[in-house]
């Protein structure tokens, strides 16, 4: 496998003691059709601060909310990921966006709203936010990404990096190995992002976009599609991916989903991709769900960001 060497990057040029503030410049919903589910593509301006030049896709900005909680403290920082690539919203380095999911919960019997997501998803074009970072540090494309395969796993807003990073992988023409998108999502109207990623799998036979809708439809034994079961459903195009010694998997979303991959990962044999820090049953359904969070982990070709 070529030697993988992941960037260095500055971290925290502006923390949230000395935050920057930059101008939104964009802010329209991502879904294609009508969604319960809000989901908003924010695009700010960082002109004329240190974050440009020194965002790079992977990374997230940190977001204060003005105002006070209820005990009267300042709202906390908010981490969203960078959904543009590194060279920028459409190539202009001052540009940078993210994804953004209004949360509206009940909770208690109580309406509960997020408070950072409500309050990005409310800005015009125009309006001043304060923002923090950049931060993360390893879940990046390796320097010499050209080199590389990838499978991305992505649920809800955990699509954001990968939207940049397949943007940061064709823009240059020479990409010839393979990238996969397998995006999950409860209902087809949560889908994010679709005319891109359709686009993109139309216009290049490296690219795979593969859909797992869990609430619509069943597999043929009857389950539920989930990202991971994709790996069984899809094997055909996976498997012979996945046997590279150059492919990379990124997991971003909900927390949980990097368990169900692990598990069929070890089912096929695909260890390489994993750590396993304690000898375990060689029947993986046996393997309680606990010992397999605590004892099997990412390893170096596997690079994870759940929350």
């Amino acid at each position: 496998m070529s030697e993988l060497t992941l960037p260095e990057v500055e971290l925290n040029i502006y923390s949230k003691n000395n935050p920057v503030e930059v101008k939104v410049v964009e802010n329209y919903v991502v879904t294609k059709e009508s969604s319960p589910n809000i989901v908003r593509h924010i695009t700010f301006d960082i002109s004329g601060t240190d974050l440009v030049d020194r965002v790079r896709v992977g990374q997230s900005l940190g977001v204060l909310p003005p105002g006070v909680d209820v005990k009267g403290k300042p709202h906390k920082l908010r981490l969203y990921s960078i959904s543009s690539p590194t060279s920028g919203e459409n190539g202009q380095k001052h540009l940078v966006s993210t994804t953004v999911k209004r949360t509206i919960e009940e909770l208690e019997n109580k309406l509960y709203l997020g408070v950072a997501s409500n309050y990005l998803s409310d800005l015009n074009p125009g309006d001043i936010v304060k923002v923090t970072g950049p931060s993360g540090r390893r879940f990046l494309l390796p320097e010499n990404a050209q080199d590389f395969n990838y499978i991305f796993f992505a649920t809800g807003t955990g699509i954001a990096p990968f939207r940049g990073m397949i943007l940061e992988l064709f823009e240059e023409q020479g990409f010839s190995n393979d990238c996969v998108l397998v995006f999950g999502c409860p209902y087809r109207t949560d889908l994010l992002y679709t005319d891109f990623l359709e686009e993109m799998d139309e216009k290049h036979p490296n690219f795979h976009f593969i859909k797992s809708i869990s609430r619509e439809g069943r597999r043929k034994d009857g389950s539920k599609h989930y990202v991971q079961t994709k790996l069984i459903d899809d094997k055909e195009l996976l498997t012979p991916i996945l046997a590279k010694e150059n492919t990379l998997i990124y997991i971003c979303g909900m927390k949980g989903m990097e368990t169900g991959i692990y598990k069929e990962l070890l089912k096929q044999g695909l260890s390489g991709y994993l750590d396993i820090r304690k000898e375990l049953p060689e029947d993986v359904d046996e393997i309680p769900t606990e010992d397999l969070k605590r004892y099997v982990k990412a390893s170096a070709r596997t690079f994870e960001e759940v929350y």
